[in-house]
């Protein structure tokens, strides 16, 4: 499958659009981490997002993404409307950044924004669980009703939110031909 980078930019307004619905789409996000031995590792966890496209989750500091978060804050999360059927228009996400716990006193706004997208969540859960924040640099999107099949947008992200095209690449079908 030949990759064709296109040279026209796509406004940071669709962008921005396209992601948000994305990140609304979904409650639930992978996240990849590595320790500091260098091996993998991916989790999934409930998030909520801000409006400068933090991602925060609630978790056991004692888990094994919580400790590799401590030794390597670099981490890679998607999201993806897993009810999707192969063959019809598909969509997805992967934010690339970096994460860390918060501590208690810097937790206030990312407990409001967790509470917010999870009214059921309690002050019990964030008594229990840690809070983390994840602060992306840069995202990649495909959502092929908006942008058309196979192609995927890289952007980088500003501290404040805003998102900046950096490249399309767009992912064409090889025509088979018989022998």
């Amino acid at each position: 499958m030949p990759i064709e980078r296109s040279r026209r930019p796509i406004a940071a307004a669709r962008i921005a659009a396209a992601a948000r619905r994305l990140l609304d789409a979904s409650t639930l996000c992978a996240i990849a981490t590595v320790s500091s031995a260098g091996r993998a590792h991916v989790n999934t966890a409930y998030f909520a997002w801000s409006p400068e496209l933090d991602l925060v989750w609630l978790s056991d500091p004692h888990a094994r993404h919580s400790r590799n978060v401590q030794a390597n804050s670099s981490v890679a999360i998607a999201v993806f409307d897993s009810n999707q059927v192969w063959g019809k228009p598909d969509r997805g996400i992967q934010l690339f950044g970096s994460a860390r716990e918060l501590p208690p006193k810097a937790a206030h706004e990312a407990e409001r924004i967790y509470a917010e997208r999870f009214p059921e969540c309690g002050q019990a859960d964030f008594e229990l669980y840690n809070l983390y924040r994840f602060r992306p640099r840069r995202l990649k999107l495909f959502d092929e009703r908006a942008f058309g099949g196979g192609v995927f947008i890289t952007a980088r992200v500003r501290s404040d939110g805003g998102l900046a095209w950096e490249r399309t690449e767009i992912y064409r079908e090889r025509v088979v031909r018989p022998t």
